[in-house]
C-alpha cells in the first residue's frame, strides 16, 4: 500500500514538473519577447530622435533664411511704400510744375497778344497790321468822323510818317485829301488825291477821289479843270455814284 501510494504519487508529481518546466520556458519566450519588443522600441526611439535631430539640423537653416528672406520682404514693402509715397509725391509736384507753366504761359500770352500783328480787311482788302498800327490808323478815322479836320490831318500825317509802307497807307490818304477838302486846304488836298489816283487807279475810292479832286478844283474857281476832272471820273468810272455825282456836276458847272 505505500508502495503503490508512493508509486502513484511519482506518477502524480512528474506531469506536474513537466507542466512547471513548460510555464518557464513560456515565461521566458514571453520575457524575451518584451525584451526584443523593448529593444525594438529603444531602436525605433533613438531612430526617430536621430531622424529629428537630422531634420531639426535641416529645417533650422531653413528656418533662419525664411526669416531672412522674411525681413528681407518687410524691408521691400517698406522701401516700396516709401518710393510710392515719393513717387506720389513728385507726380504731385509734377502736376503743380505743369500747372504754374501753364498759368505762365497763359500769362505772357495775355501780354503778347495784343502785341501780336491782326488781320484787317479794308476796302476789299486783307492784310496785317500791328496792334499798336491799327489803333493809331482809327483814332485817326475817328477824328475825320467827328469833324476834327486839323487835328485829322495831323494824326494822319503822322501815320504815313511812321508806317510808310502799311497796309492802311491806301486808305490814310484818301481820308487824308478828305480831311484837308474840310480845312479848305483845297490845293493840299488835289495833291493827296493826285497821289492817290496815281498810285490806285482801280482801288474802290479811286472814283470818290477823283469826284473830290474836282470838288477842289471847283472850290478854286479853276472850272475849265474841273470840268476835265468831272468828265474824267465818268469816262474812267462809268456806272458808279461817283459818275452819276459828276454828271449832276456838269449840268450845273458854268
Amino acid at each position: 500500500m505505500t508502495v503503490l501510494a508512493l508509486a502513484a504519487g511519482a506518477a502524480f508529481v512528474q506531469p506536474a514538473r513537466a507542466g512547471l518546466f513548460e510555464d518557464d520556458e513560456a515565461r521566458r519566450a514571453i520575457l524575451e519577447l518584451r525584451s526584443k519588443l523593448q529593444a525594438n522600441e529603444d531602436a525605433s526611439k533613438k531612430q526617430a530622435e536621430q531622424l529629428n535631430a537630422l531634420i531639426q539640423d535641416q529645417v533650422q537653416p531653413l528656418r533662419r533664411s525664411m526669416l531672412d528672406l522674411n525681413s528681407q520682404i518687410d524691408a521691400l514693402r517698406a522701401e516700396l511704400a516709401k518710393l510710392r509715397g515719393t513717387n506720389e509725391q513728385l507726380a504731385r509736384d509734377l502736376a503743380d510744375t505743369q500747372r504754374k507753366l501753364m498759368d505762365q504761359s497763359q500769362a505772357v500770352e495775355a501780354r503778347l497778344k495784343p502785341l501780336e500783328p491782326q488781320k484787317v480787311s479794308l476796302d476789299g482788302r486783307e492784310f496785317q497790321v500791328a496792334p499798336d498800327e491799327r489803333s493809331q490808323y482809327e483814332a485817326a478815322i475817328g477824328l475825320v468822323r467827328r469833324g476834327d479836320f486839323a487835328e485829322a490831318v495831323s494824326a494822319l500825317g503822322a501815320f504815313l510818317k511812321r508806317y510808310p509802307v502799311s497796309g492802311y497807307t491806301d486808305s490814310v490818304r484818301f481820308w487824308l485829301g478828305n480831311a484837308q477838302y474840310g480845312k479848305r486846304d483845297y490845293k493840299d488836298a488835289i495833291a493827296t488825291f493826285r497821289a492817290f489816283i496815281a498810285a490806285n487807279p482801280d482801288h474802290p475810292r479811286a472814283a470818290e477821289a477823283l469826284l473830290a479832286l474836282a470838288n477842289c478844283q471847283v472850290e478854286l474857281k479853276d472850272n475849265k479843270t474841273a470840268r476835265r476832272s468831272f468828265e474824267d471820273v465818268v469816262k474812267s468810272y462809268p456806272g458808279t455814284e461817283a459818275a452819276q455825282a459828276a454828271k449832276e456836276r456838269l449840268a450845273t458847272l458854268k
